[in-house]
């Protein structure tokens, strides 16, 4: 075999740097792994039953396949489909909270926050103000520029979970957000 030359090299280094991102993805996003996800899962009746379910045992619940449907395409970044499974969802099953909170967060990535507003509202009907619909609902308001009714939301969550890494994240990213705000110059003479 002879050596590669200088422009073979390269290629080589570009082919292993781009395989080396793809697997460092890939792993990256199999640790993606949301409370919304954890909430899909029906409890096993009594807890630490026997696992092998007969097929008569299996719950269905109607909202299951477009909960999972809607997060999928919300992790991947495609709102406008998230919004369409999630609001089958919840019409399919009224008392769903996890369809609630998702098809919120899609309205808010969608920049729909009147209608995000509803559905944190009937998610706050069904369980009260969990941590997550707290942390939510401010995230909700960081997107829309009130960085004050977020800082609330995001330390009441924080006093409810204090342990949570995602509220603290989000209380940090609140606080860089406070930091880099730029206002137009004053024009006065």
């Amino acid at each position: 075999m002879r050596p590669l030359s200088r422009a073979g090299t390269t290629i080589m280094r570009r082919i292993f740097l781009m395989l080396t991102c793809c697997l460092l993805g890939t792993g990256l996003a199999a640790c993606d792994y949301t409370t919304r996800e954890a909430a899909i899962v029906a409890p096993v009746d009594p807890p630490g039953g026997d696992p092998v379910q007969e097929p008569t045992d299996v719950k269905y619940y109607p909202s299951d396949e477009p909960v999972r449907v809607g997060l999928e395409h919300f992790n991947r970044g495609s709102y406008g489909l998230s919004q369409r499974y999630f609001r089958d969802a919840v019409e399919k099953s009224p008392k769903d909270v996890t369809a609630w909170i998702g098809l919120a967060a899609s309205y808010d990535r969608l920049r729909r926050f009147d209608l995000a507003d509803q559905a944190y509202a009937h998610a706050i009907k069904l369980t009260g103000e969990t941590v997550q619909i707290l942390n939510d609902q401010g995230y909700s308001y960081m997107l829309r520029g009130n960085l004050s009714a977020a800082r609330r939301k995001f330390e009441k969550a924080y006093s409810l979970d204090p342990g949570n890494p995602v509220i603290a994240n989000n209380l940090e990213l609140l606080n860089g957000s406070r930091r880099f705000i730029e206002r137009p110059p004053n024009n006065q003479p």
